[in-house]
């Protein structure tokens, strides 16, 4: 990693951080309905998202209203990268066997989104993180539409260039936390390395049994 990307990440996930203890400050005392969780770091108040249009492997949109009714568990990467991608997939597929019990209705879902177009197809897309758990969104769009969703979840990415020199090698810089989506498809909290697949698993399954 690029020492400007490496720079870049690190204000995007204390800026992330200091959002989350802020927010936490704002509406400490405010009582909960959601239950308590041990993976990941809820907000006080789930936050409303600006209106996104991804592309799903099978060509259809993937919008917020795609979202709705299941938590969402979203993971940003790239089919090309060589470690946390698909270490991350495979952990959340482990996550995704503890939840086949649920109703389908409700079951959360895990969303991989690729901020490499230029390289992954939607289908590429979707076979990648299929190879993973069937059950797996995967979507990707533009870079400026991938730009302003990752935003509007505070992560980032980059291209960062290949030591050849040429331009097809490169690789995407990328935050590697997830970002949870309640069943209204807002930000609802995140979830930060390392996992722990067993607590999310049991955390996002008590999450869909109290809030609907």
């Amino acid at each position: 990693m690029s020492k400007r990307a490496l720079v870049l990440l690190v204000i995007a996930t204390l800026a992330a951080g200091l959002g989350l203890w802020a927010s936490q400050r704002h509406f400490a005392g405010r009582g909960s309905s959601v239950p308590a969780v041990r993976s990941m770091t809820l907000l006080p108040e789930p936050r409303s998202l600006p209106a996104f249009a991804l592309q799903q492997s099978d060509d259809t949109p993937l919008t917020a209203d795609e979202l709705k009714g299941h938590w969402t568990l979203v993971f940003l990467g790239f089919t090309h990268c060589p470690d946390v991608c698909p270490t991350t997939l495979a952990q959340l597929a482990g996550a995704q066997k503890q939840w086949a019990s649920l109703p389908a209705a409700t079951r959360p879902r895990v969303l991989f989104v690729s901020a490499d177009p230029e390289r992954d197809s939607a289908e590429l897309t979707g076979t990648y993180a299929h190879g993973f758990h069937p059950d797996t969104l995967a979507a990707t769009a533009p870079v400026p539409q991938l730009e302003a969703f990752a935003r509007s979840l505070s992560l980032v990415f980059m291209k960062a260039p290949g030591p050849s020199g040429d331009p097809g090698d490169y690789s995407i810089d990328h935050s590697a936390g997830l970002v949870v989506l309640d069943p209204q498809a807002r930000m609802a909290g995140v979830a930060q390395q390392p996992l722990d697949v067993t607590s999310i698993a049991a955390d996002m399954a008590s999450l869909t049994k109290a809030v609907r």
